[in-house]
């Protein structure tokens, strides 16, 4: 009798719970199906850095608008190349970020200095460079070089240069004025007279104090040609105020034409506001003083001696 074979059955094997113990599950073979459907997953690897596409153009598209309102005008109008150059030398985005703070910081300072050199209205662009040093016949340029570097502001000082007309002392204030603002310091040029109109003004139409800050408020205001023009006793005693105001808070640079002992006659011969604004201004003080003959005599004479 010929013997049946049956077929083998394929046994379920069992898989029992053991309390108390992780279960892991078996791998699931990788076929081509499988990587097919892998590939195609909506789920992104959370280790790639790939940014979907409409993604990544939303987010360029939004980067101007919010650096307009952060006010990071600088990044804005350069992270396009930055981003472009950082792809080209392969940088990391730790270097790209320093790249555009760096950039964005830059960018500010030298704003906020043309803002601070605009409202100085310092005259022309004066500096110690561009200064003749060989032409007076005395002064201290070691003394001046010392003014320049500021020192006298961290102490409240003041510093008058005296000396005669065309020896360059508008000159000297400017520039030092210049380094100031370049050193973020909020300066004010102006000369004796501007400043008593502008304050007489003030008081005619009522607005006297917020005027009269203008004047307090910086910290390096430099009077230019005090004296060149006689003040009358309203004028001195609003310079006097000035003066006041600022005395031991902050520094100012005066030009003059005037020794001290000559300032009576500036302040309408009135010796007890002369003493008082003297007693201000030359208490805490370098004096600078400037001899020798006028630039404007030298212009002539060397205009002179191309004819």
């Amino acid at each position: 009798m010929p013997t049946t074979t049956r077929p083998t059955q394929l046994t379920k094997s069992k898989t029992y719970l053991q309390p108390g113990v992780a279960q892991t599950p078996s791998p699931v073979p990788c076929t081509s199906a499988v990587r097919a459907t892998c590939s195609t997953s909506p789920f992104p690897n959370p280790t790639s850095t790939f940014t979907p596409q409409p993604t990544r153009n939303k987010i360029m598209a939004n980067i101007p608008k919010s650096c307009n309102e952060l006010k990071l005008n600088w990044i804005r109008d350069n992270y396009e190349s930055e981003l472009a150059e950082a792809a080209r030398k392969n940088r990391t985005t730790q270097d790209l970020l320093e790249r555009l703070l760096a950039g964005e910081s830059e960018a500010r300072q030298a704003r906020s200095t043309e803002r601070r050199l605009r409202s100085a209205h310092l005259p022309g662009v004066h500096t110690l460079d561009t200064f003749d040093w060989s032409w007076p016949k005395k002064m201290n340029a070691d003394h001046i070089r010392h003014v320049a570097g500021l020192s006298f502001l961290s102490s409240q000082k003041n510093v008058v240069f005296i000396g005669t007309v065309g020896l360059g002392k508008t000159h000297l204030a400017s520039a030092i004025g210049r380094i100031a603002c370049l050193r973020r310091h909020h300066v004010l040029f102006e000369s004796a007279a501007s400043i008593i109109n502008t304050l007489i003004e003030a008081q005619t139409r009522g607005n006297f104090r917020s005027v009269f800050r203008r004047y307090t408020r910086p910290h390096l205001l430099i009077i230019d040609e005090l004296g060149y023009l006689p003040v009358d006793r309203i004028g001195g005693e609003l310079l006097f105020q000035v003066f006041g105001e600022r005395y031991e808070k902050a520094s100012t640079i005066i030009t003059t034409n005037r020794a001290y002992n000559e300032w009576a006659p500036t302040f309408a011969n009135d010796a007890a506001l002369t003493s008082a604004v003297l007693d201000r201004v030359t208490h805490h003080c370098e004096t600078v003083i400037i001899e020798g003959d006028s630039y404007r005599q030298k212009a002539r004479l060397d205009m002179n001696e191309t004819m």
